[in-house]
C-alpha cells in the first residue's frame, strides 16, 4: 500500500537510503535537513514496514524563456529483501498522478547507470540532458569573490544560468544546501549531469512550445501508455493548440510520436541530428543539470 511519509516513518526512509546507497552520514544530514519532505516522499507499505520509497524535489525549469515548475524525482530504492516485486512501479506511477494534480508537467531525473537509464525508459522517461565535457564554475571561488557573503555568492551563481533555457534553476535555498554539500566534499569539480525527463502534461508544453512558433502548423499525435491524458492528437496552429476528437480530419501534416520522443523534442534534445520533418519543426537546445546535490 502506498501513503506519503510521515514523522513516524522519516527515519525509516532515512534508513533505506543508507542501505540502499551507502552514502556518509554527513551528505544524509544535508539531504534530509533541507530536502527532504514528508509530503513529498511516497513509501510502499509491506506488512506494517515501509519497504520502497521515493522523494519529489521541486524547482523551476526554463522552457522556451518562461519558467515552469518541475519535478526531480530522488532517492528511489526498495530494501533488497523486497525487490523484483513491482513496488517502486507502483511508487513511480504513483508520483506521476502527485505531479498532475499538484500542476507539475515535466519531471526529470538522474540516473545511475545505462543499466538503470533502462528501467525508467519503461515508464516513458528519455534521456535529454547530456554529461558536460567542461567543468562548472567552482563554487569556492564563487564565494572567494563574493567575499563570503552567500547572498552574494548567490546572485553571481543565478546570474551564470537564469538566463539559460532548458535549464533547471535553483533558489537561494537550493544554493544553500549546495554549497553545505560543496564544503562537505571540499569543493569538487563538478560537470552537467547525464539526466532524463517525462511528460506528465503533453498539452501544457505543447502549449507553451507553439506560442513561441506560431508559423508551425502540423498534428501531433502522442501515445502514451501510463498517462492516458497525453494520449491525444493535437492540432498546432498559429501559436495555439487543439486537442482534436477521434474523429476529427484537418489537412496539415500529421505526426506521430510516443512520449519519450516527444520529451526529446520539445526540449531540443539532438534535434539537428532528426529527420524532416522533425529537424525543422522543433529547435534544437541544450538541456543542462549540474549541482543536483547528486
Amino acid at each position: 500500500m502506498i501513503h506519503f511519509a510521515d514523522d513516524s516513518t522519516k527515519q525509516a526512509v532515512r534508513d533505506m537510503w543508507k542501505i540502499c546507497f551507502g552514502d556518509p552520514d554527513a551528505y544524509m544530514d544535508i539531504y534530509f535537513n533541507h530536502k527532504y519532505r514528508n509530503e513529498n516522499t511516497l513509501i510502499y507499505i509491506q506488512d506494517q514496514k515501509p519497504v520502497a520509497s521515493l522523494q519529489m524535489l521541486f524547482f523551476n525549469f526554463t522552457f522556451y524563456g518562461i519558467e515552469i515548475p518541475i519535478a526531480y524525482l530522488s532517492g528511489l530504492c526498495t530494501l533488497p529483501y523486497f525487490r523484483s516485486r513491482g513496488y517502486m512501479k507502483q511508487l513511480i506511477i504513483e508520483s506521476y498522478q502527485v505531479a498532475k494534480e499538484r500542476e507539475i508537467p515535466l519531471m526529470i531525473l538522474v540516473p545511475q547507470d545505462e543499466g538503470v537509464m533502462s528501467y525508467y525508459e519503461r515508464f516513458g522517461f528519455a534521456q535529454t540532458f547530456d554529461p558536460g565535457n567542461e567543468t562548472l564554475p567552482q563554487l569556492s571561488k564563487i564565494m572567494e569573490a563574493s567575499s563570503e557573503d552567500i547572498h552574494k555568492a548567490y546572485d553571481s551563481f543565478n546570474s551564470l544560468f537564469r538566463d539559460n533555457d532548458m535549464t533547471v534553476q535553483k533558489s537561494f535555498a537550493d544554493f544553500e544546501a549546495i554549497l553545505e554539500e560543496a564544503k562537505l566534499f571540499n569543493y569538487p569539480l563538478k560537470t552537467n549531469l547525464t539526466g532524463m525527463a517525462r511528460v506528465i502534461d503533453a498539452s501544457r508544453l505543447i502549449s507553451i512550445y507553439s506560442s513561441k512558433y506560431p508559423s508551425h502548423s502540423f498534428n501531433l499525435r502522442v501515445e502514451d501508455d501510463i498517462i492516458h491524458e497525453n494520449n491525444r492528437e493535437f492540432a498546432i496552429s498559429q501559436g495555439k493548440v487543439e486537442v482534436l476528437k477521434p474523429s476529427s480530419s484537418l489537412q496539415r501534416e500529421n505526426i506521430k510520436v510516443d512520449i519519450k520522443e516527444l520529451a526529446q523534442l520539445l526540449m531540443g534534445y539532438h534535434t539537428s541530428e532528426r529527420d524532416e520533418p522533425f529537424s525543422t519543426l522543433f529547435p534544437e537546445k541544450i538541456p543542462t543539470m549540474h549541482f543536483m546535490l547528486e
